[in-house]
């Protein structure tokens, strides 16, 4: 099933979306918070947030804002508030759509439908002359390719998407090998020196990017 996080601070609507949704295929975790939220998608993988933005503490712009300071996971905003200037706000703090309540279900799920085909079709991801494609399963430094094992090119797309982003050891394993993996942090650290040493062998800076955070575990920074 595909899972996607339902982000409201009202627990009708929440379970509504889930009501709603999960005979279609989709496995739906809730979040009451923007905070609650953040911290799920640091956790783990998501296709797809639907974001409420009329939340206490912090609303679904800030929340989606940061978000997008570490992941790029597509985000439809859902909220009562219609006009103009609320829909350009969202779609500037990083929203990939925006759907106003009331609304049909059958536009929800149009929408969702049409933004998962979307980001499917573009599955590739481009880094100072560095291209990660995701549909080919290649990865290439101005046009010469690399030879990278499935681990690497994993962790490679993983970075990729998440900028500035602090990943344990653990959550790399979590993330790459799954939970019920017996890998070792050394076996990351492995992996990682393997995947620095072929980025470097064709030209690419890697030491400025792929940067160690000692005790913790790696990031990857768009700028030194």
């Amino acid at each position: 099933m595909i899972e996607i996080l339902l982000v409201d601070d009202e627990p009708r609507m929440l379970d509504l979306l889930s009501l709603y949704l999960t005979p279609r295929g989709y496995h739906c975790i809730k979040a009451m918070s923007g905070q609650q939220a953040i911290s799920l998608i640091e956790q783990r993988e998501f296709r797809l947030v639907l974001l409420d933005v009329m939340m206490p503490e912090m609303d679904g712009w800030e929340t989606c804002r940061k978000i997008r300071e570490f992941s790029r996971v597509p985000i439809i905003m859902v909220t009562a508030r219609n006009q103009t200037p609320d829909i350009v706000q969202g779609l500037k703090q990083g929203a990939d759509d925006y759907v106003t309540k009331p609304f049909h279900e059958e536009e929800l799920l149009a929408r969702i439908e049409a933004l998962l085909r979307r980001m499917h079709s573009d599955l590739k991801l481009e880094f100072k002359g560095l291209l990660w494609d995701e549909f080919k399963h290649l990865v290439s430094f101005q046009g010469k390719e690399l030879a990278l094992t499935p681990i690497e090119f994993s962790l490679l797309g993983l970075f990729l998407n998440n900028y500035a982003y602090v990943f344990s050891r653990e959550q790399l394993i979590e993330r790459i090998w799954g939970t019920e993996s017996d890998t070792e942090g050394r076996t990351v650290d492995s992996h990682i020196r393997n995947l620095r040493d072929k980025l470097r062998k064709v030209g690419f800076p890697i030491e400025q990017h792929l940067k160690t955070v000692y005790g913790i575990g790696y990031r990857w920074m768009s700028e030194e």
